[in-house]
């Protein structure tokens, strides 16, 4: 194997904190909220899932790169993490359908990418201190360049960020012969939301972020789905106004993630910003109407307010997130519409959740 220098790097976190490490060889700077993964595996649907859009992820699993990726393997049209900060990264891969590196895949995307951190200690700092704006350097930068820059990056809070990542131009999904038609309004889906509907006998027309009710409608559909995405739901007004009306027509409504924040805030419960999010495909959530548990894959920052959704008599908890006691899931008493706060659709998994699916079929049926 041909030795390589690899040129240094650093990360810059917004209250001046900066750990060091090396360049995977793509250079340049770029910006973003700092967060932390805790999945071992899945780093490809990951470093595609539109909800991470503007973040700078930090992979608690050492190594990464080892497998590769699969074109296959992907949740949307190319990267949508803003940077990511690792501790190994593998240049060599092993993986019968590996379709490439991520080495070449992160410079096809022109990803920034920083290794050998310390990322142990990275995460505990994030953990101890909250999710923060930060920036990776890899071209050399000066450091009080690098702070004057960084002090110009809005806050996640406040920041709307699904028109970024939603579709231009609504979409079909599926067989358009299949037994249920559903209204997906794109808020930044993942494909494998998609591909768990469809297997479902649904056929879906997704819709750009800012259609209207009259637009979802239009699609003659069995049913709504507002998808998962990025940034602060509170100045999603559009999204907030679509779901007060499908409600107001009571019509079976579904929502994941950023979709849930959405629902809650139509009716009248506030959103909240997390300190530091839940990110990982090891989540423990209570089922309280059944009484199981679940582990799930969750991504998000924000979370609905416990106590308003406790004291609205319209709703119900139904899932409870066991490390913090927040909101996993919830449904409406009078309406045919429930949620929830983590990724059914998993990719990579588990699939503990998926039956949600099925739930949201039945509503369908009936």
């Amino acid at each position: 194997m041909k030795y390589t220098t690899r040129k240094s790097a650093v990360l810059l976190l917004s209250d001046g904190t900066i750990f060091h490490g090396k360049s995977i060889g793509i250079s340049g700077t770029t910006f973003g909220e700092v967060c932390f993964n805790t999945g071992m595996t899945g780093y490809q649907e990951i470093f595609t899932d539109p909800s991470y859009f503007g973040q700078i992820m930090v992979a608690t699993n050492t190594h990464i790169g080892n497998y590769g990726v699969n074109e296959n393997e992907v949740e949307s049209n190319g990267i949508k993490i803003a940077g990511l900060v690792c501790k190994n990264f593998s240049f060599n891969y092993s993986r019968v359908d590996a379709s490439g590196s991520l080495e070449d895949y992160f410079a096809k995307h022109n990803l920034i990418c920083i290794s050998d951190v310390d990322t142990r200690a990275l995460v505990s700092y994030i953990r101890e201190n909250g999710a923060m704006n930060a920036v990776i350097c890899t071209d050399g930068t000066p450091i009080e360049e690098l702070k004057a820059s960084l002090a110009k990056v809005p806050d996640m809070k406040g920041l709307e960020l699904a028109s970024k990542v939603s579709t231009k131009e609504p979409y079909f999904y599926g067989d358009e012969n299949a037994k249920y038609k559903v209204s997906a309004l794109d808020l930044g889906i993942k494909t494998n939301i998609l591909r768990n509907l469809a297997k479902r006998d649904c056929y879906i027309k997704v819709f750009p972020y800012d259609a209207s009710y009259t637009d979802l409608a239009s699609f003659n559909p069995d049913g709504f789905f507002l998808s998962n995405g990025p940034g602060d739901p509170e100045p999603l007004d559009g999204a907030i106004a679509v779901a007060k009306e499908i409600l107001a027509n009571n019509k079976p409504l579904f929502g994941i993630c950023l979709g849930h924040q959405v629902i809650g805030l139509a009716n009248g419960i506030s959103t909240y910003k997390m300190f530091n999010g839940h990110r990982g495909i090891n989540h423990p959530v209570s089922n309280l109407i059944t009484g199981k548990g679940e582990i799930t894959s969750q991504n998000h920052g924000f979370a609905v307010n416990r106590e308003e959704l406790e004291a609205n008599p319209e709703m119900e908890i139904t899932h409870l997130h066991l490390n913090d006691g927040t909101v996993a899931g919830m449904r409406m008493k009078n309406k045919n519409c429930f949620s929830v706060q983590y990724h059914p659709e998993a990719s990579p998994g588990p699939h503990d959740s998926s039956y949600l699916f099925d739930q949201f079929v039945e509503n369908l049926k009936k």
